[in-house]
């Protein structure tokens, strides 16, 4: 009797400590994969496109008309007003005060993807806003032959200020504004150092959301 006392009691610390093993494997699998979820989060908002800086008319807001000088468009050497010029179709409006090679590579995609939504009417235009608007005709020409941009105007904008009534900020080297039916639905505004290829890659994918 003794001995099954024992035997009993000898199962019973086994299966007491198998337990505790088994908690202990548990709690190390959850943080093993909490680090893991944690880990990845961090990932995603390290690799999102960032921007401080607050420039241009806002989501919601009415794009009023204004004049620019075009440079590569079919109006070229003409002042006129874009934003009058393409009614209530869906457009991207870049502003930029330098034409890095980021800018370039963006202008240069936006123009792809007008070309890829003619059927939606998609149109895009440029403006440079510069002090010098002579030196600036001369780079605009070399980037619209240097990318083979075909359906997106560069002109540019006497003042570095920009018009008045589009709010673009002193320290926002580039503003992207996209409207259709005159509304804003896109805002992006970057200091040169913000405009990465993921910034880029972001700015072309939100233009769904004035072709839906």
């Amino acid at each position: 009797m003794e001995r099954i006392w024992h035997d009993w009691f000898a199962l019973a610390i086994v299966r007491k400590i198998n337990s505790l093993e088994d908690k202990e494997t548990e709690m190390k699998n959850f943080s093993v994969a909490l680090m893991a979820l944690l880990f990845a989060g961090a990932v995603t908002y390290a690799a999102a496109p960032k921007s401080s800086v607050k420039s241009g008319l806002q989501v919601g807001e009415s794009a009023p008309p204004y004049f620019v000088n075009d440079i590569t468009g079919p109006n070229a050497g003409k002042t006129l007003c874009y934003r009058c010029k393409f009614g209530g179709r869906p457009v991207v409006n870049i502003f930029t005060r330098e034409m890095t090679p980021e800018v370039a590579d963006l202008i240069a995609q936006i123009d792809k993807k007008v070309a890829a939504n003619r059927s939606n009417k998609m149109a895009a235009f440029v403006v440079h806003i510069t002090d010098d608007v002579d030196a600036s005709e001369t780079t605009l020409k070399k980037v619209a032959q240097t990318k083979h941009l075909d359906k997106t105007p560069l002109t540019n904008f006497d003042g570095t200020a920009g018009p008045s009534n589009y709010k673009i900020a002193k320290n926002a080297d580039v503003t992207v504004m996209m409207w259709v039916r005159g509304k804003v639905k896109v805002n992006h505004a970057f200091n040169s150092a913000k405009l990465s290829k993921d910034s880029i890659k972001q700015i072309v994918a939100d233009t769904s959301k004035i072709l839906n």
